[in-house]
């Protein structure tokens, strides 16, 4: 069998992998996003007024989120070690355990203040998962590219809003056919062991892939990633970092603010999340269309469009909310997390792929990526907090257009990638000026 041959047949397995995981991952993660808006409130925060007990609730969604960056460095240090493969069957049954566990936590009125708690340790135990997982699942499958490696690191992305769609539908039809009182009784409780069989799933098609062949023949010099890349890519990852925020805090609130404001503004909890679950098709097409793009017209001019366009669309999304009117919030979560989201967000995956090089890709690429997903967990607890202390709409847009604002800044302070060599080994330093 030729190379070619062999190459093309381990890209595909490769990006199968890479984005079954992540759907996997993140019907898991997001899963407990849906959860935190329209369930946790009512069973681990009984004792609390619902108002606070909403804010409580996104705040144990915001520890997953400040979890992920500890999940990219310890996973980031063993991936550029020993492995992407190895890290990326641990990532998996890591989340497949911690989300079960959720699934069979007891509730407030069982245990009292453990529920919470238990409740907080295990997101946190979601948040080290998912931070390693999204590195990996990436790197293996720019590193088996050859060409076009926007296009297929970016099926890695493309997982989300599958996921997003999966624990949606499961969540929502487990509802519908149980009745509001079983559902909060028990019935919130079957998505989340749903993980078991997932995880069963995922592990088959990830144990067939290989390692990147450009990580096997790498040197492996660095025994301190996250120091080489600290001393050596400083501004790279600083800037990455600042790319990503907005992308973040739109997504959030596009999703997980979204549904609960949807539903303070009159609609009925299944009309919102019918809403975001047919956007988070539609942002599938976006990202992998935009991410392709830019193997084309490069990363920069796509990102910086798209930033643009979402701090605009931030002051008409929550006034089109407060109109009542479905086929309005249809159209605006379509547009807004279809189309103008997927394009800070796709072309993500290689952008971070390639300021780094080998010996430290999987610490930065993770590191640059899951400091950024802090916007996207603290914006929900932000965003409830002013609505708590009597802010109107206009300072939750203005603060989106503030992130848009630093993503702009950043993008214009790296040079373009797309056309770097990964293999090249100091080839990462030409990422910024």
């Amino acid at each position: 069998m030729t190379d070619s041959v062999t190459a093309g047949r381990q890209l595909r397995r490769a990006v199968a992998s890479s984005f079954l995981g992540s759907v996997i991952e993140y019907y898991d993660f997001l899963l407990y996003a849906t959860a935190s808006a329209v369930v946790f409130s009512q069973v681990f925060f009984t004792n609390l007024d619902p108002l606070v007990a909403t804010v409580a609730s996104f705040g144990t969604f915001a520890t997953g989120y400040l979890a992920r960056p500890l999940g990219g460095l310890v996973f980031g240090h063993f991936g550029d070690r020993l492995g992407r493969k190895r890290m990326l069957v641990l990532t998996m049954l890591l989340m497949g355990i911690a989300s079960s566990l959720i699934g069979l936590l007891p509730t407030y009125e069982q245990i009292g203040a453990w529920a919470p708690l238990g409740l907080v340790l295990l997101r946190v135990v979601q948040g080290v998962a998912v931070g390693g997982e999204w590195g990996g699942a990436v790197l293996i499958s720019a590193e088996h590219a050859r060409t076009r490696r926007g296009l297929w690191a970016s099926f890695t992305n493309a997982g989300a809003p599958c996921g997003m769609v999966l624990s949606t539908a499961v969540l929502t039809g487990t509802a519908a056919v149980l009745g509001e009182e079983a559902f909060l009784g028990w019935g919130w409780r079957v998505p989340f062991l749903l993980s078991i069989v997932l995880l069963a799933l995922g592990l088959f098609v990830r144990l067939k892939v290989a390692e990147p062949r450009m990580f096997q023949e790498s040197r492996r010099s660095e025994r301190a990633p996250l120091l080489a890349v600290l001393r050596n890519r400083p501004r790279q990852l600083a800037l990455g970092v600042g790319v990503g925020l907005a992308a973040f805090v739109a997504q959030s609130t596009l999703t997980t603010f979204v549904l609960a404001y949807g539903v303070q503004a009159g609609f009925s909890r299944q009309t919102v999340l019918n809403a975001i679950t047919l956007s988070s098709v539609t942002a599938v097409v976006g990202i992998i269309a935009w991410s392709g793009l830019s193997d084309r017209l490069g990363r920069r001019p796509i990102v910086l469009v798209g930033a643009v366009i979402m701090a605009a669309y931030s002051f008409a999304l929550f006034p089109i909310v407060d109109s009542g009117s479905g086929a309005l919030l249809v159209l605006a979560l379509v547009l807004g997390q279809g189309v103008v989201h997927p394009m800070m967000y796709g072309p993500l995956a290689a952008l971070y792929t390639e300021l780094f090089s080998t010996e430290t890709r999987y610490t930065g690429a993770s590191l640059g990526y899951q400091l950024a997903g802090l916007g996207g967990g603290l914006a929900p607890v932000l965003f409830a907090q002013l609505q708590s202390s009597g802010f109107g709409t206009t300072a939750i847009s203005g603060t989106i257009t503030a992130f848009c604002a630093l993503t702009v800044a950043c993008v214009l302070g790296l040079r373009e990638t797309s056309h770097q060599n990964l293999e090249t080994p100091d080839g990462a330093r030409e990422g910024a000026r």
